[in-house]
């Protein structure tokens, strides 16, 4: 698809509503040609979620989950062990 935008007086160009608040990548190719792409900024510290052995953690904690649905039958006797002992 192509679309002809105007760069305004302040230097921006508006790509519609669709796009309001994400975040893009814009590359000068050469003067005059940019490249502009939606892209997902992941912080630093939060890296290590993209992993392998991050994601295969992930995947077998979902799977234990899954096949052990939380309930409360045991919940006084658990408390009883962590306030006693």
């Amino acid at each position: 698809m192509q679309d002809v935008k105007t760069i305004g007086s302040n230097g921006q160009i508006s790509f519609g509503k669709r796009y309001a608040g994400r975040q893009v990548c814009v590359e000068e190719q050469e003067p005059g040609v940019w490249l502009v792409r939606t892209v997902t900024v992941i912080p630093d510290n939060e890296l290590w979620l993209n992993t392998p052995k991050a994601q295969s953690d992930l995947q077998r904690a979902m799977a234990w989950a899954s096949a052990h649905p939380a309930d409360d039958t045991d919940t006084q006797h658990a408390l009883g062990q962590m306030t006693h002992g």
